[in-house]
């Protein structure tokens, strides 16, 4: 009969144990990286971008109004100048940093 799950970490962890090898290194013991850093933000903006497009698609598919309903809407809500411009860079953002650093790798 073959062993379980169970028994075979418990094997793997004694022998490991017994002869004293080292565990593998955390994340918390390297340093951090400009390089390190730009691929996380990269990932992270990836990640931004693919949820805002699904969400955006599936509220035009889904909504009973067209676009420039909803746009009277934002309009109508006479929001201050530093929070639209905010918004803006909200949105900005992530695709300028996304498309530059892709370019940035490729080159």
């Amino acid at each position: 009969m073959g062993t379980t799950a169970k028994e075979e970490m418990s094997r793997f962890w004694e022998k490991n144990t017994k002869s004293n090898r080292p565990l593998s290194p955390h994340i918390t013991i390297y340093k951090w990286s400009l390089p390190m850093a730009m691929s996380i933000t990269h990932r992270g903006t990836g990640v931004a971008l693919s949820l805002g497009v699904s969400l955006f698609s599936l509220a035009a598919l889904l909504l009973p109004e067209q676009f420039p309903h909803y746009l009277a809407m934002v309009k109508s809500l006479s929001l201050g100048p530093a929070l639209i411009y905010s918004a803006k860079f909200a949105l900005a953002f992530p695709l300028s940093y996304h498309t530059w650093n892709g370019v940035r790798h490729l080159v």
